[in-house]
């Protein structure tokens, strides 16, 4: 930050020089981004890791609906008396690892897909359709964050519709390399785009919208952190609920498709197909109920750890669109 001019006064000079010195710089370019991306990982990682348990009786639920037939806390005890409660943990490994990379990917791009429409539009239009900006920001940052999620994830769900299948993380990615290729790793793919594109955009799309309407009514400048935080929690809890409702069928696909390799010479595409056709509309909302529980939470803890971890940072450079 450069020096001020001189105001003609020693002592109103001094004044400046000491506000100047304890007023924060604003990051910008990589220092900035590289702050949301740490914080989206650190947010998308923490909330993922603790809620395996209930991704993996979420995932029992879609792959063996005729056995884990007794919703979400009855399927806890099943897997609890079928295999002992340290099968509730299988997966988190790639879980915490996958979303890690996810979570850096997907926060740090929206951030940055975010400024780059300001830029090209211009602040007034950008915020004046500013709908449109967070539904393509967080489309653009999701694609690229699938990418590094994908095979970390088709792990996951190889580990847990297999319970012996591999000890971990990197038996499990050894074993399907050199069983089934680097194509097993993207198998699922199209599926996890289909899922987490449309998930991400209401999630981002409508935790902006509600966390714009409860700031319009008490402003942001006139609450605690703590306040804010709580904003975040609500915001964040309604964002969940209509992500997962959004995302559910395809979350269900990509289960099905990642639980076992396809026929030979069986393309994703005819799989997917396949799997649509036997699954059905009501059979693609298997496990909804789990799942709402698992997404609302998870995107609460995610936007309130978000925005605490930003501050700690002080990644606060970020521009707001929100009227």
């Amino acid at each position: 930050m450069s020096a001020p001019a001189s105001t003609g006064s020693t002592k109103v000079d001094a004044v400046v020089q000491k506000a100047v010195a304890n007023t924060p710089e604003k990051l910008s370019g990589v220092a900035l981004y590289s702050r949301f991306a740490l914080a989206g990982a650190i947010c998308c990682s923490v909330t993922h890791g603790a809620l395996t348990p209930v991704d993996v009786v979420k995932t029992r639920i879609q792959l063996d609906p005729v056995t884990y037939n007794r919703g979400m806390i009855g399927g806890f005890k099943q897997v609890i008396q079928n295999e002992g409660a340290g099968a509730l943990l299988t997966g988190f490994g790639p879980t915490a690892a996958g979303y890690f990379l996810q979570g850096a990917f997907k926060f740090g791009g929206y951030e940055f897909f975010k400024q780059q429409a300001i830029s090209i539009l211009g602040y007034e239009n950008a915020s004046n359709y500013r709908t449109g900006v967070y539904l393509a920001s967080s489309a653009a940052a999701e694609f690229f964050a699938d990418i590094a999620l994908c095979p970390l994830e088709a792990t996951r769900i190889r580990l847990v519709s297999e319970p012996t299948y591999a000890s971990g993380l990197l038996s499990g990615i050894s074993k399907m390399a050199s069983q089934e290729g680097l194509g097993a790793f993207y198998a699922g793919f199209g599926p996890i785009l289909f899922k987490q594109i449309p998930y991400t955009m209401a999630k981002f799309v409508v935790y902006e919208k509600v966390a714009e309407a409860v700031f319009q009514r008490f402003p942001k400048k006139d609450l605690s952190d703590a306040g804010q935080t709580v904003v975040n929690l609500g915001s964040g809890l309604v964002a969940g609920f209509a992500a997962a409702i959004v995302s559910q069928p395809a979350d269900t696909m990509l289960s099905k498709i990642n639980k076992t390799k396809g026929l030979p010479g069986e393309g994703t595409m005819t799989r997917l197909v396949k799997i649509g056709k036997e699954l059905g509309l009501r059979g693609s909302y298997t496990g909804i109920g789990a799942r709402l529980f698992m997404v609302g939470t998870l995107t609460a803890f995610q936007f309130a750890i978000y925005g605490d971890v930003k501050k700690a940072l002080g990644a606060q450079g970020g521009v707001e669109i929100a009227k």
